[in-house]
């Protein structure tokens, strides 16, 4: 996919050795790790992963991306909870995307229960 070049949620190191480990089933260990890979999924396209890391409760039956929408870029704005020994944890994130020739934004909180000892996206808070 991207090889040696950077990973594009935003860390600055190689996809093989950022997000493509959790893409290839390693877990990520916080919240926003787990949403740095999931941003990262859309990006490279892998509904695979944002399926598995979708909590049970909330995650869709099917999940379909917008070929046409071009992640431009992520910014973690905000965490509250989401390490190592947390339980839950929020993530407020930006992310630049250009959809039909024109940029947007998306502005978003995201909530994460670690279930079994794994991080899970359950859904957006106010």
């Amino acid at each position: 996919m991207f090889g040696m070049n950077n990973c594009p949620c935003g860390l600055g190191e190689p996809y093989d050795d950022c997000c493509g480990k959790y893409h290839r089933g390693a877990e990520p260990p916080s919240a926003e790790l787990l949403m740095r890979a999931r941003y990262c999924a859309y990006v490279v396209g892998d509904r695979k992963f944002l399926l598995r890391t979708w909590h049970e409760k909330t995650r869709p039956r099917a999940l379909t991306l917008e070929a046409d929408q071009n992640w431009q870029g992520l910014a973690i704005l905000d965490r509250v909870g989401g390490g190592l020994f947390d339980t839950e944890g929020i993530v407020e994130f930006r992310a630049r995307y250009v959809a039909d020739g024109r940029p947007g934004t998306m502005h978003d909180r995201s909530r994460f229960v670690k279930v079994d000892g794994a991080w899970r996206y359950v859904d957006e808070v106010d």
